[in-house]
């Protein structure tokens, strides 16, 4: 694959393994954490998803990381896991879900400018900038009946600004996991992602007291099925998809799921929760489309394994 290929078959099927499995875990993480505390429930189902990965690979016969990768996993699962998603849904006890969703399509901008300074990427395009712009005010729309209903108070800016560090926090760790070393087994990677990740929120949620909030007796059927979802095709499927993309493509294709999982959360929504769609949301939707076609027209993806390569890593 040459540097003059545009987006490849492959690359799309990974993102709509991210766009999909991700927009059903808003759904699926307002169900589980109706009877299950949040940073109990995150570091329980990252522990789950990355054992599971990690003995697959250890059937396989795959190398077994050495310390430098458990490290890397370590900073990698803190900013991402503990730091990116877990945040986000502590920060949903104070803020709407309308203005989370906003907020973490943030992360694309982040992506995208740290990319460039940090990382030396090369500036964005025209056409990049004008699509992280539009995707950002269809977000806007799609949340607008969030704003007006709002009514601000001190621990909503908490959450606000909590929302705010989980979004630049993934955003600095999908960057670092592109260029740090770890296992050549993109599945083993990702495994002690989840492993790392998930011990560090279970140590929050071990601080916070949540092992004496947790009721077996009143755990719920529908947070039981939530929470296989979020390990099966939210941890395994998705992430191990947005880890691959990352790495095939430029940060600011990988993080357009920002701008697609809450469309795909807000008719999930809509269809299983009785939650309001309007014209306004459909609208929103449409811009939102446009913006990931700006974003990925003139995009060119990093130069990939051959398919013999990539099948005997994965």
């Amino acid at each position: 694959m040459n540097s003059s290929n545009r987006i490849t078959f492959p690359i799309v099927i990974a993102l709509l393994a991210v766009y999909f499995p991700w927009g059903g875990t808003y759904l699926a993480m307002k169900f589980a954490v109706e009877t299950l505390p949040p940073f109990l429930l995150a570091g329980t189902r990252f522990v789950i998803a990355g054992a599971i990965l990690y003995l697959w690979e250890v059937y396989k016969g795959t190398k077994t990381p050495d310390t430098l990768h458990w490290r890397n996993a370590a900073i990698i699962g803190g900013l991402m896991l503990l730091g990116g998603n877990s945040l986000v849904v502590w920060a949903e006890q104070t803020v709407s879900s309308g203005i989370a969703a906003l907020i973490v399509a943030t992360v694309p901008l982040w992506m995208t400018i740290l990319a460039w300074i940090w990382q030396g990427n090369a500036r964005p395009t025209i056409y990049v900038l004008l699509g992280l712009l539009l995707g950002f005010l269809g977000q806007v729309l799609l949340v607008s009946n969030s704003f007006h209903s709002s009514s601000y108070d001190s621990s909503q800016i908490y959450g606000y600004l909590v929302s705010m560090f989980a979004s630049l926090s993934w955003a600095i760790g999908s960057l670092y996991s592109r260029k740090a070393q770890l296992p050549k087994s993109a599945l083993m990677s990702i495994a002690i992602q989840n492993i790392m990740g998930g011990v560090l929120c279970l140590i929050v949620a071990i601080s916070l007291g949540e092992l004496g909030q947790l009721n077996i007796e009143q755990v719920s059927t529908r947070s039981l099925f939530s929470f296989a979802y979020l390990i099966f095709i939210g941890s395994i499927i998705g992430f191990s998809a947005y880890i691959w993309v990352l790495k095939a493509t430029e940060p600011a294709i990988a993080s357009t799921y920002a701008y697609v999982n809450p469309i795909v959360a807000v008719f999930l929504g809509w269809a299983f929760a009785n939650e309001q769609l309007t014209s306004s949301t459909a609208i929103a939707a449409l811009i939102i489309l446009a913006s990931v076609f700006l974003i990925t027209r003139n995009a060119a993806p990093k130069k990939l394994p051959s398919p013999t390569t990539a099948a005997k890593n994965i």
